[in-house]
């Protein structure tokens, strides 16, 4: 939908592949869209669901056996993202490296985009 041919919307690394991979294989699902919604303390924040049936409208990105779905109306928002998947002492998780952020809340939970993005 907003993408450039030839480039995908949004790149995985090992990490993360493996990682939802391991995830679609556990809970047999086809994938994961991610998207983004209104909430936390900068204004928007990330969403994650497990998918069982692939809308004709996501743009879907597919790296070593990960399959990851954007929702429509987050496209605009995530392309350029790199998705990690990230193990420390205190926690794991996927982390958004994302360009298109302007301001993140200290948790990394919550984030905002320039506001001429949602104009487009």
């Amino acid at each position: 939908m907003f993408g450039i041919p030839g480039k995908q919307a949004v790149t995985i690394t090992p990490a993360a592949a493996k990682q939802i991979a391991k995830l679609m294989e556990k809970d047999g699902s086809k994938g994961l869209r991610i998207g983004v919604k209104k909430g936390g303390c900068a204004g928007m924040e990330y969403t994650m669901d497990y998918v069982s049936e692939i809308d004709p409208m996501d743009e879907m990105v597919e790296q070593d056996g990960a399959r990851v779905m954007i929702a429509p109306m987050a496209q605009m928002f995530l392309f350029g993202t790199e998705i990690d998947y990230q193990v420390s002492l205190l926690e794991s998780g996927f982390k958004f490296n994302n360009p298109n952020v302007v301001e993140a809340c200290g948790c990394g939970e919550s984030i905002k985009f320039d506001e001429n993005l949602s104009a487009k």
